[in-house]
């Protein structure tokens, strides 16, 4: 290169704002001393490029270069015009040196770039750029910028230390490297932007980055996140939000929850699992991301699974529309971790009543259906009561929704309780997953269920039978919570004739209602005649067994006590303490004897005496010894028994 060439480049280059770089040994230089050509600073992910002031001004929706040389390119991008010089441009871009080439040199050029990645505001940041006046790259428009450079072919064959070398080296160097800018960067890749930037792996590479840092981080500080002393409750984020501090392996739910778009939230939490992080991990972010992007979910007041969630502020609800929601609700259930119990079973159901206001397809529902059968026993009854979402809706609640959840369960029961076949009854009390203790929370939460449905005058009589008999009768401990809901759909449905309320009664067993109950029932006059009768028939024999044990745990505490010291005060209250229990029983054994009497009369007014037993066979059915009367008592046997009993209270 002559002196007098060299002069008139940097002649050049002064009066249009470029660096030129003739060799690699300059180009050293020229990185080394970028203080003179071009200042980067790396501080807070922050890349500063150029050294010239401002050159462009915008006219209306023209953007002008203001050089003093007179522009001799117009380059259209959407609804804003560029004018400017060919050689600055021609010297960095390869797709517009192609352009151009094939227009004549004494025509005016004009170019049409709509297609171009960012659009005006990422095109005036290249111009920028080409004409070596200051610019910022940032982890918000090194994507943009890299996608535009990758478009205009700004590559080194078009001089060194071209866009895609810069953008590329910012990216790996600061952006990806820090967890805030990974975050900031995948947030910028707009639908658009996306497949570009997919292609050229900027994508892959931030979340593979964030996957890294929340597989191994338990201190987010590790990585650069701005966070507050350990004494305060809040952090202030890089954007200005508030949101309460978190510590531990989940420090990283609310970052990706609220500035990732689903697909890429998707992929991250893909590559997470796969680098081993425990499924339950996976399900709280999940759980954590649908809480905070399904308006519907109402998941502030409802899905909390502590108070510390509970009264999480997740900011400004997020508008979707109904079809956004509700796609976006099959792919969060779709990315649930499919092991057992690692989501709430509470969330499960919120879920499941969000997509049955939303419509959610059925493949949906019945994956949250199996997901909450299997795990049954830890809902409470209030989330289970599902409001009825058809269009053809008869019933207050959604039954037949239960009734298949209650299906899995039985499932997973039948299954699991043959694992315990051969193991010793001692053991299986002291074992807390055993399935019958599961089964035992289960029923009583479907009796629950029972009790608050019961009421709904729509319910029919087959749905509430189906259910109640899906649970074994030999898992309940008492009988008192199937009574209550059996008086309830009695009470709501008075025109049910006898023989429907003897069905409903075989519900129930009245040898396993408690003393409150039994008590109850014989003076319910809503229950069909035989229950009562039967009712009446067992209490009075575990009374009459009550006191037969009393008298002789009395006869035997007497018999140490005067074998021992007749002169103790400790064995006369035992025995005193003794006569009063068996007096008080043999009271209420009095009262029930009344009682069976005057039922007696009243059913002895209705058919006449040489009827009666052709009466009492019709009350308490003609069975086989195997066949299970109403109330628990076993065919025949059952039916002597009381007949018995009618003939003591005669006597």
């Amino acid at each position: 290169v002559t002196g007098e060439s060299f002069f008139f480049c940097i002649y050049l280059s002064t009066r249009l704002g470029l660096i030129l770089i003739y060799s690699k040994s300059v180009y050293k230089n020229y990185i080394c001393n970028y203080s003179v050509f071009a200042e980067i600073t790396k501080e807070m992910a922050c890349m500063k490029l150029g050294s010239k002031s401002e050159v462009f001004h915008l006219s209306g929706h023209t953007w002008v270069c203001s050089t003093g040389l007179k522009p001799d390119v117009v380059i259209q991008v959407q609804d804003q015009t560029f004018h400017l010089h060919k050689f600055p441009l021609l010297s960095r871009s390869g797709y517009l040196e192609a352009l151009f080439s094939k227009a004549s040199e004494t025509a005016s050029h004009h170019a049409q770039l709509h297609d171009i990645p960012g659009g005006p505001d990422t095109f005036l940041h290249v111009a920028n750029f080409c004409y070596g006046v200051k610019i910022e790259v940032t982890a918000e428009n090194v994507v943009t910028l890299r996608c535009a450079a990758e478009y205009l072919q700004m590559s080194e064959n078009y001089g060194n230390a071209n866009l895609i070398y810069l953008t590329e080296s910012f990216l790996n160097d600061d952006v990806c490297t820090n967890w805030e800018d990974s975050i900031r960067a995948l947030e910028s890749c707009e639908k658009k932007l996306l497949p570009i930037a997919e292609e050229l792996g900027i994508v892959s590479r931030c979340i593979s980055s964030l996957a890294v840092k929340a597989s191994y981080a338990e201190d987010k500080s590790l990585f650069n996140w701005p966070i507050s002393a350990p004494e305060t409750t809040t952090t202030t984020l890089w954007n200005g939000i508030q949101t309460k501090s978190t510590s531990g392996s989940n420090w990283w739910f609310n970052d990706v929850s609220s500035f990732l778009d689903f697909p890429i939230y998707k992929r991250f939490i893909q590559t997470v699992a796969s680098r081993g992080v425990k499924a339950d991990l996976i399900a709280a972010s999940v759980t954590h991301y649908a809480k905070r992007n399904l308006p519907l979910l109402g998941c502030s007041r409802h899905c909390g699974s502590s108070s510390s969630e509970e009264g999480t502020n997740y900011g400004d609800d997020i508008y979707y529309s109904h079809d956004d929601q509700r796609s976006l609700l099959e792919e969060i259930v779709e990315l649930l971790p499919s092991e057992k119990r690692v989501a709430s079973t509470r969330f499960l159901l919120r879920l499941l009543r969000t997509s049955m206001v939303l419509h959610a397809s059925a493949v949906t529902q019945d994956s949250l259906e199996r997901k909450i059968g299997v795990q049954l026993d830890e809902a409470g009854l209030e989330d289970l009561l599902i409001p009825n979402m058809g269009y053809s809706a008869e019933t207050l609640y959604d039954i037949d929704s239960v009734q298949r959840i209650l299906d899995h369960f039985m499932l997973t029961f039948d299954s699991s309780s043959r694992c315990y076949n051969n193991v010793e009854e001692k053991q299986l009390m002291g074992d807390s997953d055993h399935p019958l203790r599961a089964m035992t929370k289960v029923a009583s939460l479907i009796d629950g269920y029972l009790a608050e449905v019961g009421s709904d005058e729509n319910l029919k009589l087959l749905k509430f039978q189906a259910l109640g008999a899906l649970i074994p009768e030999d898992v309940r401990p008492m009988d008192d919570g199937i009574y209550r809901a059996i008086d309830i759909y009695i009470k709501a449905h008075p025109w049910l004739t006898e023989y429907e309320r003897e069905q409903l009664c075989l519900l129930m067993n009245c040898q396993k209602l408690s003393l409150e109950a039994c008590t109850h029932a014989a003076q319910n006059e809503r229950l069909p005649v035989r229950v009562i009768v039967q009712v009446l028939f067992f209490e009075q024999m575990r009374l009459r067994t009550s006191i037969a044990e009393l008298d002789m745990d009395t006869n035997s505490s007497n018999e140490e006590t005067t074998g021992k010291n007749p002169e103790l005060e400790g064995g006369s209250k035992t025995k005193g303490n003794a006569k009063m229990g068996i007096k008080e029983m043999k009271e209420r054994v009095y009262e029930l004897e009344k009682e069976c009497t005057s039922m007696k009369q009243d059913l002895y007014k209705l058919v006449k005496p040489k009827e009666e037993r052709n009466f009492f066979s019709k009350i308490f059915g003609s069975r086989s010894k195997t066949k299970t009367s109403p109330c628990g008592g076993k065919g025949k046997g059952g039916e002597e028994d009381t007949l018995l009993m009618i003939r003591e209270t005669k006597n």
